[in-house]
């Protein structure tokens, strides 16, 4: 065992200590060194054992592992510009609005500061896809309440139809060619919630409802990936080679702020209490899932930290506070022996 191996064990004892059934964390540096934990099994129901080939429901970390990367590749290519109004791509948005959906700009959608309200029951319309997204785009209330972040799920599958217009592709088709992560997967996958709505134990199906009612593939929640899968794709954020650097730094930039979060696009950025835990850099920054996923990246320190969980499994009630201080505590561990 490498003298970084040994400084890391501490990081992993935690998460072996945890009550979450599954869970799987790897550390990357910039030089390529990874460092992987598995610990738990897929499904307590079957007792099935995990391995490196499931596939974890990553919730909305689809969100800056999927739609992100889209719509900066179009913001590089010149096909579409922070300043880019919905309206623009999507003229059939808010059409019953005077100055709301539509006339929204690409930053403030990527940011969480367009004001749309942060979820609504889509699944309860029984719709197809295309009729559901139409029904974001036409219903999707604009808030004008206090200024600032207001986390939104609505916003970003505003985005995913407004990369799927631009590409004339679905999110789906466009994740496998560029980050190699799944929808629909049909591989081993790691269960998640009891869902007394679809009366069954959720495994190789989406666990997000909304996405779920939109056939899986959505702007904001959908994705699954195996460990090596979400590690591939956050390294190549760490080393800047998915997208042009440019555009990925622009991603970190403070585009929000309020008294509990600064944003970037996409991006949740460093602060005292974040999930990156107490030691985070000022530079850092991330995204959660709520089924229990993770990743935060740390470009000056020169190293990312992937923590994949199910901690809806069997149920979501009970295990939010554990995974939140389960983060902070893994992160500042990691943070304690990398940042040197």
């Amino acid at each position: 065992m490498s003298a970084l191996q040994t400084r890391l064990a501490p990081a992993f004892a935690l998460l072996n200590a945890s009550r979450i059934p599954a869970v799987a964390a790897s550390i990357v540096t910039r030089e390529g060194k990874r460092f992987e934990h598995l610990r738990g099994v897929a499904n307590l129901m079957s007792g099935e054992a995990l391995t490196p080939g499931h596939q974890f429901d990553l919730a909305s970390l689809t969100k800056v592992l999927v739609t992100l990367p889209e719509v900066l590749a179009l913001i590089s290519g010149g096909k579409l510009a922070l300043e880019t109004t919905v309206d623009e791509v999507l003229p059939e948005a808010g059409w019953m609005q005077d100055g709301g959906l539509k006339a929204q700009t690409i930053q403030a959608l990527l940011s969480h500061t367009a004001g749309l309200r942060a979820w609504t029951p889509l699944y309860l319309y029984p719709a197809d896809r295309s009729t559901l997204i139409q029904r974001v785009l036409q219903e999707a209330e604009v808030w004008t309440g206090e200024p600032g972040p207001r986390y939104s799920d609505l916003g970003f599958m505003v985005l995913g139809a407004v990369v799927e217009r631009l590409r004339g592709q679905q999110l789906d088709e466009l994740a496998a060619a560029r980050s190699g992560l799944t929808f629909n997967p049909t591989g081993p996958t790691v269960a998640t919630e009891t869902d007394p709505w679809r009366g069954r134990t959720l495994q190789g199906e989406v666990h997000d409802e909304n996405a779920f009612a939109m056939q899986g593939v959505s702007g904001h929640a959908g994705a699954f990936g195996t460990l090596g899968a979400v590690t591939d794709l956050v390294e190549r954020y760490l080393n800047e080679t998915l997208l042009p650097p440019d555009v990925l730094r622009l991603a970190r930039q403070e585009f929000a702020a309020d008294a509990d979060v600064r944003r970037g696009l996409g991006w949740q950025l460093a602060t005292s209490d974040c999930f990156g835990g107490n030691l985070a850099s000022p530079e850092g920054y991330g995204h959660t899932g709520f089924t229990g996923t993770s990743v935060w990246t740390e470009p000056e320190r020169g190293y990312a930290v992937v923590l994949l969980t199910n901690r809806v499994h069997p149920t979501r009630h009970g295990t939010a506070g554990e995974t939140v201080a389960l983060r902070r505590a893994f992160h500042d561990v990691v943070h304690a022996a990398l940042a040197k």
